[in-house]
């Protein structure tokens, strides 16, 4: 189930003087990204989890090919540090993650509650929609819980992998003291 773009477990270094680890080990955090459409975006949040120490899990079918030829142009040398598992569809990732005892947090314009006031926990799986259509409503009903990013009105959504950097951001200030 784990195929990589590289298996490595560490991440760049970070500034001493902001008091950050020097080769943050892996977390347990991860993100999911469910049948992304943009090569692009997917190929920014692998280097966000690599920088981040986080991993990736995409859930297939993707609309694009998963390769480092359509993933490199926004991962960069990045990838080589990324790890990313594939699940062939939502119904084995969510036996899987079920299986893990995993809570599912699913970003999505119609949560209730903002993302930064949602209480994160160390092993959950922050979920992401497709750029095209986010997620369908059996996906969005198995979530544990599910989380907003608020913009003002009449905007539509955040591009994914910045909304992906936002929560795992918060995620990660809440859940990791250390870094």
């Amino acid at each position: 189930m784990t195929t990589g773009l590289a298996t490595g477990r560490r991440c760049a270094r970070l500034s001493d003087r902001e008091g950050w680890r020097k080769n943050a080990t892996m977390t347990n955090l991860r993100i999911a990204l469910y049948q992304p459409d943009i090569p692009g975006n997917t190929g920014t949040i692998l280097r966000l989890a690599a920088c981040l120490a986080l991993t990736v899990d995409i859930i297939e079918p993707a609309g694009f090919v998963l390769s480092d030829k359509n993933l490199k142009r926004a991962g960069m040398d990045y990838l080589a540090s990324a790890v990313m598992v594939r699940h062939v569809n939502w119904e084995r990732f969510d036996a899987w993650r079920r299986g893990e005892g995993r809570r599912l947090v699913l970003a999505s314009t119609r949560a209730a509650v903002a993302y930064t006031r949602f209480d994160y926990r160390p092993d959950d799986i922050l979920l992401f929609g497709r750029e095209s259509a986010g997620v369908p409503d059996p996906v969005h009903d198995a979530a544990d819980a599910r989380v907003v990013i608020p913009m003002v009105e009449g905007q539509r959504s955040i591009n994914v992998a910045m909304s992906a950097a936002m929560i795992a951001g918060e995620a990660l200030r809440q859940t990791s003291p250390s870094l």
